[in-house]
């Protein structure tokens, strides 16, 4: 894979991890729609796209006649779809009361955490540079959560962390997965009906907007849809830390679109935190050992 190519597909999906935190704060910001809904739509507007992706890719045809099994076809399971669906739905109510940046941050902060303990947990030991970034990521993601003017609502904060956990968790699942866009389709379509079981038990609280709806399908359909297949597709030439290292750029990117779309401010909180945690968490990661 060329140089250009791989920055290419890296930088669209980075933006599309982040347009996600932009869509779904513009949709509460700017229209009525409810986080049930949000989700609905996001989830089935991005089965829908992974489908299409899969079937048209070489061989996609051929796997949609024998009932998308097997590698070319939808795959994926239920353990995974619940996670993605746990990882949907909190990321959409924590968005009602968070700005864009804060949002992402601890998100990202959850996701990466939550990957490294597992990794130490089954057996992977941190050195002492790492342990300490890790100690500082974790201290950076209390801080955020303290009480005073620029700290977020501790509910919208907690829903957010417990959603990059549920992210965290897919993602370990589909550590090894031969065919990544095969399976993400097949979770997506399985999260798909929670989210609608979701939006039937909060029928009450339903209010669905135009704008609303598309910033939903373009969250679902691009960002999300697209965005993961662009991502699998980078993966191919990217090494396992600077993957997880050139994700660190998500929390700045959409803080930046915040303050640009949403006038959102850039708190002194949120920059020292951003600082502690993105930092602690390079720390961990960036493997600074010479290659051999």
């Amino acid at each position: 894979m060329s140089v250009t190519r791989l920055f290419l597909l890296t930088l669209f999906a980075m933006l599309s991890f982040a347009g996600n935190s932009v869509l779904c704060r513009l949709a509460f910001r700017q229209t009525s729609i409810d986080p049930a809904s949000f989700t609905a739509i996001r989830l089935l507007s991005g089965a829908l796209m992974l489908a299409l992706l899969v079937h048209f890719r070489p061989g996609g045809a051929t796997a949609a006649a024998n009932g998308y099994r097997g590698s070319g076809g939808i795959g994926g399971n239920w353990p995974s779809a619940c996670a993605l669906f746990a990882y949907a739905g909190g990321f959409s109510f924590a968005y009602i009361s968070l700005t864009t940046g804060t949002g992402a941050l601890l998100l990202f902060g959850a996701v990466q955490a939550t990957m490294i303990l597992a990794g130490w947990w089954s057996g992977e030991r941190l050195n002492l540079r790492q342990a300490s970034g890790l100690l500082l990521a974790l201290t950076g993601l209390v801080a955020v959560m303290l009480p005073g003017l620029s700290a977020p609502p501790p509910g919208a904060a907690l829903l957010m962390l417990s959603a990059g956990i549920a992210w965290g968790i897919y993602s370990l699942r589909g550590r090894g997965v031969v065919d990544p866009v095969g399976a993400t389709a097949g979770n997506f379509f399985r999260a798909a009906p929670l989210s609608v079981l979701l939006g039937a038990a909060l029928l009450a609280q339903q209010q669905l907007d135009g704008l609303g709806i598309l910033y939903a399908v373009l969250s679902g359909a691009i960002a999300s849809g697209l965005g993961y297949a662009l991502w699998y597709a980078a993966l191919l030439g990217l090494t396992a830390t600077r993957a997880a290292a050139v994700q660190l750029s998500v929390p700045v990117i959409a803080a930046l679109a915040g303050l640009l779309f949403l006038q959102e401010p850039i708190t002194l909180l949120l920059m020292l935190a951003s600082a502690a945690i993105l930092g602690g968490i390079a720390m961990v990661v960036i493997d600074r050992r010479p290659a051999v």
